[in-house]
């Protein structure tokens, strides 16, 4: 009868290696806070929350910034897979001006456009990977 407590603190635990994993994303990419922020959809004075999901905090339980993370993980690997042998390219593309996103940043599209830019940017490596 224990099944849900059980399940519930597998997720919570699930979701803290989520955000551990996503803050170890953005050292990689090099964002600064503010960026950090947007990209998970959250506020950009809130600088507490990223320091909590630094520290393994559970990701956010809404829907909205559990979806990010797993396009977030999903253009890493796309970025991965794209430059196998230039992890540094991979690494910096997230911020570097791209032709496909009328001269913008890959960050910028997502900060414009909030949800729907991060879809551009991980669509658009979809697509270059023929996926």
């Amino acid at each position: 009868m224990n099944a849900i407590p059980e399940r519930q603190a597998i997720a919570t635990k699930d979701r803290g290696t989520l955000a551990k994993m996503v803050m170890k994303l953005f050292d990689h990419w090099n964002l600064s806070t503010e960026e950090q922020a947007v990209l998970l959809g959250l506020a950009v004075s809130n600088r507490a929350a990223l320091t909590r999901y630094r520290k393994g905090e559970p990701i956010g339980t809404s829907r909205d910034q559990y979806d990010r993370v797993g396009h977030l993980l999903a253009i890493h690997k796309n970025l991965r897979l794209l430059f196998p042998k230039n992890r540094e390219l991979a690494y910096r593309w997230m911020s570097v001006r791209n032709r496909a996103f009328d001269n913008h940043t890959p960050v910028e599209v997502i900060r414009d456009w909030g949800f729907a830019g991060l879809l551009m940017v991980r669509s658009y490596l979809d697509r270059s990977r023929g996926i």
